[in-house]
């Protein structure tokens, strides 16, 4: 480390280093005036490591726990370099200030991904691409959990924070005893000498806020004693003892409740509400109406005693509704649109990857000359449905509003924009909303919004400085959700009569995700720029194939859509990887042995793949009935194959066990990745035996779990998980596992029935 990227700077009486994050490897880090806020007995070292009396080492957490185990490892990164246990750990919520921003998942972000086509559209995402980085970064840091980023953005800086505030340590400790600081050794937190002079570090904090490091360096991987090792989760004994507080477990004095109810047409509003017999019940208080904000719907919420009182007295309210002005949407027409869309030989799209030319190759195989050689076309087209989240935590937000100042207690991914629309609904500055962040119920992405948000703050105006919890019905969570959109994909590709495969031609159609997410904080783009979402997961396959193009064109249905678990990855691995064992078969080849031909440029796929097929025993006998699919994938920048064993019953599918390889870099505590794999596998195959959110004049028609399925305890299968050991940096966990698990299942159930599943949900 360069000695510019210090900075020596005091606050109050307490002198403290804070870390500049001047040019990192791989990243920069914004903002150089950020510090810990001092509490009693607490020494800050930097913005984010302070040392409490008692030697506790405490982290500024700038990421919400939603049961992903991210505040169990970031701990882990922090009390390895500081050469601390895991039990000396605290964690106080970080503030907003830009060193937070998730840096891994602004960059992941950008609307664009680059093309060896470049130069036709590099002036519009160059010139977007800038505006986008620049002011988010600029204005917000962008505090975010999503993206699978969590690991892959902390690895650097919060190392670096503890190896700087571990030099200081030293350095002070070296400085007391007059003794080198190479013969200090620290072992859970207590330096000590030869000589047998010992203390703990907090007997050198308050000297070491105004010591410099000296020479920074990370504690080499060779003398790691925490990273890597099977630790157990810091949230599970207050979730056990029921001491841990999600958003619904907020409770303050005088507090009240709200229930919503909002017009069941998507993209309508409010007609005549009569809300006299709602008001004349005991316990009901008053009815609050809500225009839409930050993307939701209209409606209304009514405020009780209780929050049964509440939905008791939203669902007495009388009130009709007005369709939207276009007509009631439709997801059956829209998905004709879509097909329609991908099947138009006159729209492109946009190439988000091409090399070669795959449709000259496309056209000289249709010629007489093309099938004389023995080449021939396989074109197939594919669907997949809208999708609810489904979070088992419905939304829900605390809020109140007293002299000019807004505080919230909310379960979100995203605290900055949570404040900012806030801020905007109660007409304050940013600077005078307070909000803590509680545990999440289940995120999925769906807690990137902020509409149930700005809908609590607007009840609060009304209470008269009371605080209030809304609260959202099942019911309204599920018809009102930012869906994962839904998308069709025609492929097509040649192959020779040896079984080769000299182009691969995809074209998909569906909405865009990031730019209606932005509109929906304040953010929207000059234009709505080409978004990668819509086509990752197609524009990145790792197969040989010399003639490629992949495009997308991007629709706009007006169905509200958001980031769902793994986002485009979801369903694009389903379109291709299905696809490739279409071609497996077309070639008469083994799926497995189909792709490893198409793998001998790419080692670390090849090296995923084989592990998961040796794993399942590919090849083996089965029991009659049973057949097995696989299907390999990156995403979030770990790469996943899985191997499914499908029987069916009852004409139905029913997987039996499912075999999951990952190489996701290194790993921080291995318990973590297999739990987040096996969630990863009961969470997709939900969705691909059961998620379907239909759409009729408007009015979504799943409500709740009987019509919304999950898999239930006695159908989740067996899942064995293999990490591939690595010495890269970290990649994502949380959403790698999702996207191959439909194609694996549909995969296996071709073999099983040679009937080609190309569209979800697979029942």
């Amino acid at each position: 480390m360069k000695r510019r990227t210090w900075i020596l700077s005091a606050l109050g009486a307490t002198s403290a280093l804070i870390v500049g994050w001047g040019v990192m490897p791989a990243r920069s880090r914004l903002g150089t005036k950020t510090l810990m806020l001092p509490k009693e007995g607490d020494v800050a070292l930097n913005g984010w490591i302070k040392i409490a009396a008692d030697g506790t080492v405490v982290l500024a957490m700038p990421r919400s726990e939603m049961g992903q185990g991210i505040h169990t490892a970031l701990s882990m990164l922090v009390a390895e370099e500081l050469d601390v246990p895991l039990s000396a750990m605290r964690l106080e919520q970080a503030g907003s200030d830009a060193i937070y921003g998730n840096v891994a998942m602004l960059v992941a972000s950008l609307p664009f991904h680059p093309t060896e086509k470049e130069d036709e559209h590099k002036a519009t995402k160059v010139k977007v691409g800038e505006w986008v980085l620049g002011k988010l970064a600029r204005e917000l840091g962008v505090n975010a959990t999503g993206g699978s980023s969590s690991v892959a953005d902390a690895w650097e800086p919060l190392r670096l924070a503890a190896a700087t505030a571990r030099g200081s340590l030293l350095g002070a400790a070296s400085l007391q005893w007059k003794l080198p600081v190479d013969e200090l050794t620290v072992k859970d937190g207590v330096v000590s000498h030869a000589s047998g002079k010992s203390a703990s570090y907090s007997a050198f904090a308050k000297f070491a806020a105004a010591t410099p490091p000296g020479e920074v360096k990370f504690k080499p991987r060779a003398d790691w004693k925490l990273i890597g090792t099977n630790s157990p989760r810091t949230d599970i004994p207050s979730k056990v003892d029921g001491s841990a507080q999600f958003g619904m477990d907020v409770r303050l004095p005088d507090m009240v409740f709200a229930s919503i109810r909002m017009c069941p047409m998507l993209g309508g509003g409010t007609g005549v509400i009569q809300s006299n017999a709602a008001l004349a019940m005991p316990g009901v208080e008053r009815l609050v109406l809500l225009p839409p904000y930050a993307g939701s719907t209209a409606g209304f919420a009514v405020v009780g005693k209780t929050s049964w009182h509440a939905k008791q007295g939203a669902a007495a309210v009388d009130a009709t509704w007005q369709q939207r002005p276009l007509g009631g949407l439709d997801s059956a027409d829209i998905q004709a649109k879509l097909l329609a869309t991908v099947n138009d030989s006159v729209q492109a799209g946009f190439a988000f990857y091409s090399r070669g030319d795959a449709q000259a190759e496309l056209l000289a195989a249709a010629s007489e000359v093309g099938k004389a050689a023995g080449k021939k076309t396989i074109e197939s087209t594919y669907t997949a449905p809208y999708l609810a989240h489904a979070t088992m935590e419905p939304m829900n937000c605390t809020a109140q509003v007293k002299a000019g100042k807004v505080t919230i207690w909310v379960p979100t991914q995203v605290p900055q924009f949570a404040r900012m629309v806030a801020a905007k609904v109660a007409g304050v500055a940013t600077e005078d909303v307070t909000i803590h962040v509680t545990l999440l119920g289940g995120g999925f992405g769906r807690r990137l919004e902020s509409d149930f948000v700005a809908q609590a703050v607007r009840v609060a105006m009304d209470c008269g400085g009371r605080p209030v919890q809304l609260v959202w019905p099942r019911e309204e969570d599920m018809t009102h959700d930012f869906y994962r959109p839904m998308h069709a994909a025609k492929l097509s590709a040649v192959m020779d009569d040896k079984g080769g495969v000299s182009a691969l031609h995809i074209k998909s159609a569906g909405d865009a995700i990031s730019p209606r997410v932005m509109a929906r904080v304040g953010f929207a783009a000059p234009i709505d720029t080409p978004d990668k979402t819509t086509n990752e997961g197609l524009f990145d396959l790792p197969y040989g194939v010399p003639n490629q193009h992949m495009a997308h064109m991007a629709t706009r249905m007006d169905v509200p859509v958001g980031f769902w678990r793994s986002v485009g990855h979801s369903h694009n691995a389903f379109f291709s990887e299905s696809f490739m064992d279409e071609l497996a078969v077309n070639a008469k080849q083994d799926p497995v042995e189909f792709r490893r031909q198409l793998l001998k440029d790419a080692p670390r796929y090849l090296a995923v793949l084989d592990l998961a097929a040796s794993k399942a025993n590919w090849g083996s006998n089965l029991t009659a009935g049973r057949a097995r699919g696989v299907a390999l994938h990156e995403s979030f920048g770990s790469i996943v194959a899985q191997v499914a064993e499908v029987s069916t019953e009852n004409g139905k599918p029913r997987v039996h066990r499912v075999v999951c390889a990952v190489d996701c870099g290194t790993v921080v505590n291995p318990d973590t990745v297999k739990q987040q794999m096996q969630s990863s596998v009961v969470f997709a195959l939900s969705a691909a035996l059961y998620g379907k959110i239909d759409i009729q004049e408007g009015v979504v028609q799943q409500s709740n779990f009987p019509s919304y399925p999950m898999v239930k305890m006695a159908q989740s299968p067996v899942v064995d998980v293999y990490i591939v050991p690595s010495q890269r940096a970290p990649a994502g966990v949380g959403e790698p596992g999702v996207p191959p698990l439909a194609p694996a299942v549909a995969n296996a159930l071709f073999a099983l029935t040679q009937k080609r599943p190309r569209s979800l949900p697979l029942l």
